[in-house]
């Protein structure tokens, strides 16, 4: 089946947060939005048509989470992740931000120690901040452009700690952990008493030549201390049908957690999540492969036009995810300074790296999940604003 990235669809007037939100955002309606992360591309058709059949019924009364979808969830993670997980490991959460707040809530409490590595995903530091929960900061080092885990420091920090919420793959500085990497991580939460949240958003977002290993399929035991969250949203771009997985293979851990979920009644969801997640994890693969094809090539262009006409810019070399880290400092100029050429002459739209924390200052995360056509127009407008001089 052929599949078209290069077709620009109109998202404006959709009540689109990243199109029709941009005066709110960056105080203009005009600049070329990157910074939401959803896709500018249509989910697969074979998805749509799911969805357009079961809205074509007519009548959307309470439904529930049938075989149908826990078993594509279950065969999607044996053949895509080789990892084994039963149907009554699944939960549904609404989002991947709900279930780590309800996570943190559930199994710690208030003036715990939480672990975050920055620069993160910034809804990381509400969830521990707005829970009274104290952060614990392992910053990101970063070696030249190539991002890993300060060990010492996160074991120091695991003897104060309950919780460490690890972004796999990393939001925003898109690395693929590997193996050694993540094992390292577990053998010093388990030995520290720390449970692993892993924030597995990105997973099937993974660049040729990479290999995403989920946190709790390295062993028995690390999969009895490893919560999992996971959703067919950034893949497939279903973020607006709000359907996502909390895996939970300890009994005792998956107990407390239904208590939680009970006592707020998250129970049904929405029909058409349900459809289209089951939809797209059954017959979606081959649209997968293609789709990170495609934004292979989008990387490389960004890279080979830096490189070649805007050298005080650096683009961290991407392993997954399709969000690009570039470095803006370089330029010389403060951050705010950074954003507002960016803004006002640029007319681009990204997501400012400081919002992610420390070590994300004069960093900009750019949404490269867009038409070609966009990414040139990106590029020249960086290079007019940023290029040789």
């Amino acid at each position: 089946m052929k599949y078209d990235f290069d077709k620009i669809v109109e998202r404006e007037n959709t009540v689109s947060v990243k199109y029709d939100m941009r005066k709110e955002y960056f105080g203009t309606g005009d600049v070329l939005p990157m910074w939401v992360a959803d896709m500018d591309f249509e989910a697969p058709p074979q998805v749509v048509r799911e969805i357009v059949k079961r809205a074509e019924h007519g009548v959307y009364g309470y439904s529930f989470r049938d075989e149908n979808y826990y078993n594509s969830i279950v065969k999607w993670l044996k053949e895509r992740h080789n990892w084994i997980v039963e149907p009554k490991a699944i939960r549904f959460s609404p989002g991947i931000v709900t279930a780590i707040n309800l996570a943190i809530q559930t199994f710690s409490k208030p003036g715990d120690g939480v672990i975050v590595q920055p620069p993160v995903y910034f809804p990381f530091f509400d969830a521990v901040l707005n829970n009274g929960r104290k952060m614990l900061e392992n910053r990101l080092v970063n070696n030249n452009g190539h991002y890993e885990m300060d060990f010492d420091l996160l074991e120091k920090q695991a003897k104060n700690a309950k919780i460490l919420l690890l972004s796999s793959p990393h939001n925003p500085v898109g690395r693929c952990w590997t193996r050694e990497e993540l094992e390292t991580v577990s053998e010093i939460c388990l030995n520290n008493g720390v449970l692993v949240i892993s924030d597995e958003i990105h997973n099937d977002l993974i660049l040729p030549g990479y290999t995403h290993i989920p946190t709790a399929s390295l062993s028995e035991e690390t999969a009895q201390n490893t919560i999992t969250f996971i959703a067919p949203s950034k893949t497939f771009n279903l973020a607006g049908l709000f359907t996502s997985s909390v895996i939970i293979q300890n009994g005792g851990l998956l107990q407390k957690f239904d208590k939680m979920l009970e006592s707020l009644h998250l129970v049904h969801g929405n029909v058409f999540g349900y459809i289209a997640s089951a939809a797209a994890y059954q017959t979606g693969a081959g649209w997968v492969d293609r789709l990170m094809m495609y934004i292979k090539g989008n990387f490389d262009y960004i890279e080979n036009f830096i490189e070649t006409e805007i050298p005080r810019v650096k683009m961290t070399k991407p392993e997954a995810t399709y969000l690009a880290w570039v470095d803006f400092n370089g330029t010389g100029l403060d951050d705010n300074n950074i954003n507002r050429i960016l803004v006002e002459d640029a007319k681009l739209g990204f997501s400012r790296g400081k919002t992610f924390g420390k070590g994300g200052e004069g960093f900009m995360r750019i949404n490269v999940a867009t038409p070609r056509k966009n990414i040139e127009t990106m590029c020249h407008r960086l290079a007019s604003v940023f290029g040789k001089k």
